[in-house]
């Protein structure tokens, strides 16, 4: 039977099918159209481009399914997933390890439904405890969600005194100390003087430092994009430091550290300035404070910013639990570990930090 439309004689196209791949991390061809269709699609973040598979599997070693939807060769969808299998805190499929953000990246429903099944079929295929996809969306408000985090962000000012004055005043008073005290900012070609304040920084709150490498590996990997900000005194010694992300228009300062007489001398707050305002100049338009825990002290140090918190949405597709598992250090059963943590020697901690960071993801 001929089908074809009656005012131009063709016959109409069939649709193709939708089919599921998994990235291949050394094809160059189909990583720049990963990465192209991220770059495009309003829904994606920094955490759903394709070098973050290379990062995690050579630095951590994890199992990694970077899935992707295509029709006629075009990618409809995107879902970057990480196995991190810990006898410690579970065993688990997450969108995304070491990120804030992740889950489904998509154009079409179709395309969303298709990718979400087969992030299921792989989650049971590998026998995980759940499967964790960190939205910045409500997607399934029936699965059990993660309460304890929010993010910050907010829309830069062109106008680089504007954002000055939008500073609360006594977050802004602090801001002039850190200037009055002769700091300044220095954009770093390495991650060397960075890792020393973070690593500094993290042993004084009991957590283990990721390793020197990953911090190397992203610096290479994103290149301009992934920029490494440290505040020295007048003397030039380093203060505090920050390795920020760049996403479209938006910056988002990642990973931090200082050292102790940072808070005395305003280096942190004199930092985040600096950072915003190179990114207001750069033509950045949106700073995103990153993720916080409620109730923290980064809680309250970004609100007094005048930032304003968003939830987050982490919901979590439960199969060998009963419940959301709570691997952060606001779990009373952590107490004893982060006390130890503390008392034991930098250089201890750097060395074996990373093979317990590596299993938290």
């Amino acid at each position: 039977m001929n089908m074809a439309n009656e005012e131009t004689g063709r016959i109409p196209k069939t649709p193709s099918e939708l089919v599921i791949s998994r990235l291949a991390p050394g094809d160059r061809a189909q990583n720049s159209l990963w990465d192209a269709f991220v770059a495009a699609c309003p829904s994606s973040t920094f955490f759903h481009k394709s070098a973050w598979q290379k990062i995690i599997g050579e630095v951590f070693h994890h199992q990694t399914y970077f899935l992707y939807a295509e029709r006629d060769g075009f990618i409809e969808g995107v879902l970057p997933l990480g196995h991190v299998n810990s006898m410690l805190f579970g065993n688990s499929l997450v969108s995304f390890p070491f990120a804030v953000y992740g889950g489904i990246a998509a154009n079409s429903p179709e395309a969303v439904n298709a990718l979400e099944a087969e992030a299921q079929a792989i989650a049971k295929q590998l026998g995980v405890d759940h499967l964790e996809l960190r939205n910045l969306e409500p997607c399934h408000p029936e699965w059990p969600k993660q309460d304890l985090y929010v993010y910050f962000r907010k829309v830069l000012d062109p106008d680089v005194e504007a954002n000055m004055l939008a500073i609360p005043r006594k977050q802004r008073a602090m801001v002039r100390k850190g200037i009055k005290n002769g700091l300044r900012s220095e954009i770093d070609t390495t991650a060397d003087r960075f890792f020393a304040l973070y690593a500094d920084n993290v042993h004084r709150h009991g957590t283990p430092a990721m390793p020197k490498r990953y911090f190397e590996a992203l610096m290479e990997s994103f290149g301009k994009d992934c920029e490494v900000l440290t505040v020295v005194g007048e003397n030039g010694r380093p203060l505090s430091s920050v390795l920020s992300f760049y996403f479209r228009d938006e910056v988002l300062p990642y990973y931090a550290g200082d050292d102790l007489s940072a808070r005395d001398l305003a280096a942190n707050d004199f930092k985040y300035w600096e950072l915003m305002r190179r990114a207001c100049v750069r033509g950045i338009r949106v700073f995103d404070y990153g993720r916080s825990k409620q109730g923290t002290g980064s809680y309250s140090f970004k609100k007094n910013w005048g930032f304003e918190p968003r939830p987050l949405y982490y919901e979590y597709c439960l199969y060998k639990r009963d419940s959301v598992p709570q691997n952060n250090p606001n779990n009373a059963k952590f107490r004893l570990f982060i006390e130890a943590w503390r008392r034991m020697p930098i250089g201890l901690a750097n060395w074996l930090g990373p093979f317990i960071v590596r299993n938290l993801g």
